[in-house]
């Protein structure tokens, strides 16, 4: 059986994963099945890759007992076993001995073998210190084989995971396993677990709608949207990445129109999302040349290369977006007054890091580029100093488009939100508001957004249509006259004003109907008399 269906494997391991999981939270399942399928993938493409480079040497064998050609390659080959792992970091930048490859291991744990889990835990600790570079080092730090979430002892541990990967494989073999498909699989699986995670979702995961937003947005040319995609995007930016879902978004978006794509670059502080996001990568057939994940703090901006202070030396991005977390509380530091970051703009307040990681991407937004951020509704009208930073965004004219999203799109919080998309050289001296809260389709749990509805406020910020009750530019003049304050409603109100009333015509009408109604009843009380009964 082959899925044509990309998101049917995600479906199938999903369904496993209610199963298997037992008493085990979500967010703890989650990382030990991303992290088996983010085993199969490397196995898969690291064998595909050897069965390239050994041509005619590599085996005609379909494998047995959990034995594959490549393992019988090394089997007869011994000696040559040093030259062709050089040659596969060169060409695929990683190498997997044949024993910690998925056919190996779930073979091991098909016939419930005791080694499975010590097996695991070598081939984990091989791929990450053999890696070719920094890609893998640490990318399973968090998968702990070792917890009593599993088991009570090895036994258990090891009983358990057999049960699991070998459920997992047998779900995995009913479909064709490409790239595209297993990069798709491991989406759906992110997505689905972000839906039971309650607010913990808001940590690594960017609902698919509103990422095609953010994607289109920045996609499209920034001086001249009319003209529709940009060629090239040299570097993207997403520095609150979560699982990376974001980013690849907006890779798929340059590629599918014809595009390219520089380098994709990304930072998050959680250990365990950040991880996630270097397999999503992977997953997703972007090499390790292209892309760089980071860990580390952004408000503290401990990336060094964002922290070079010489302009003629900054990093630059044609393209950021990002979804921060809402309102966050943080302590920001005597030394953070001088940040460049924030000079000429002030500090955020400790209630609230919103614009703390709006200035943080604006600084490194190239002149020709676009940036697109989620925010809370909060930003558009707080005052302190979150209305002297907003103040002087819109008076250098860096407010390109200000979006109102329906509420109740996240999976972590019921609030509606706002997408703000800023420009260093925006060609238009308006502000473009685009009320899109009452555009949106009912559902259980949550609202969606449809493509429709992403069509209508791309095409509108695309060629900043005005329509009533849903969008509107306005002039710096009116803005100023509102203190700054971009509330949306106040600019594009979605209410339908009540039609005038003529009392006279009103009067006129009940009069009319008095006379009907009289009229009636005086014929019907000639039919009563006639019947010898007493009128009404």
């Amino acid at each position: 059986m082959t899925g044509n269906n990309h998101n049917e494997l995600g479906k199938t391991l999903w369904n496993l994963a209610d199963v298997l999981r037992g008493s085990m939270n979500a967010d703890d399942f989650r990382d030990y099945m991303l992290s088996f399928l983010f085993l199969k993938y490397l196995s898969d493409n690291y064998e595909a890759a050897a069965k390239r480079l050994l041509g005619r040497d590599y085996p005609d064998f379909q494998g047995n007992g959990g034995r594959s050609a490549l393992s019988l390659w090394y089997e007869q080959n011994q000696a040559d076993v040093d030259v062709f792992e050089d040659q596969m970091r060169k060409k695929i930048h990683y190498i997997i001995k044949p024993e910690f490859l998925w056919n190996s291991i779930s073979n091991l744990a098909r016939t419930q073998s005791t080694e499975l889990l010590k097996t695991l835990q070598k081939g984990f600790k091989y791929i990450e210190e053999e890696s070719f570079d920094r890609t893998f080092k640490g990318l399973f730090s968090e998968i702990n084989l070792d917890s009593d979430k599993l088991g009570k002892n090895y036994d258990e541990r090891n009983k358990k995971l057999c049960i699991i990967i070998q459920k997992i494989s047998e779900g995995i073999n009913k479909f064709t396993t490409d790239i595209d498909i297993l990069g798709d699989a491991y989406e759906y699986l992110i997505g689905q677990f972000a839906a039971g995670s309650g607010k913990k979702a808001g940590e690594f995961y960017t609902p698919q709608r509103i990422s095609d937003i953010l994607s289109e947005i920045v996609t499209l040319d920034s001086q001249d949207p009319e003209k529709g995609k940009r060629n090239k995007i040299e570097r993207v930016l997403d520095f609150a990445c979560g699982s990376g879902s974001l980013l690849l978004n907006v890779r798929k978006k340059m590629i599918e129109s014809g595009g390219t794509i520089g380098k994709i670059y990304g930072q998050e502080k959680n250990i365990t999302t950040y991880n996630l996001a270097r397999m999503n990568m992977l997953l997703h057939g972007v090499k390790d040349t292209e892309f760089e994940i980071y860990h580390g703090d952004t408000l503290l901006n401990e990336w060094n290369i964002l922290n070079e202070t010489n302009p003629a030396k900054k990093m630059e991005f044609d393209a950021v977006v990002a979804n921060p977390p809402f309102s966050y509380r943080w302590e920001p530091k005597e030394t953070l007054k001088d940040d460049f970051r924030f000079k000429g703009y002030g500090i955020a307040p400790k209630s609230a890091a919103d614009f703390a990681f709006l200035l943080h991407g604006f600084h490194y937004l190239s002149k020709e580029g676009t940036m697109a951020i989620i925010l809370p509704h909060g930003v558009l009208f707080r005052g302190g100093s979150e209305e002297r930073i907003r103040t002087k965004l819109l008076k250098d004219g860096n407010i390109d488009t200000v979006i109102g999203l329906p509420a109740n799109l996240f999976f972590s919080t019921g609030i509606p939100v706002c997408i703000l998309v800023l420009k260093k050289c925006k060609k238009f001296d308006d502000v473009l508001f685009i009320n899109a809260a009452e555009h949106y389709e009912k559902g259980k749990r949550q609202n969606n957004l449809f493509p429709e509805h992403i069509r209508k406020i791309v095409e509108t910020y695309q060629e900043r249509k005005e329509e009533t009750r849903y969008s509107r530019r306005v002039s710096m003049e009116e803005i100023e006259k509102n203190e700054f304050n971009l509330n949306i409603s106040r600019y594009v109100s979605t209410a339908i004003e009540d039609k005038e009333i003529d009392l006279n015509e009103v009067n006129a009408k009940l009069k009319e109907i008095n006379e009907k109604i009289k009229m009636s009843r005086d014929k019907h009380n000639e039919f009563l008399r006639e019947l010898g009964l007493p009128p009404i």
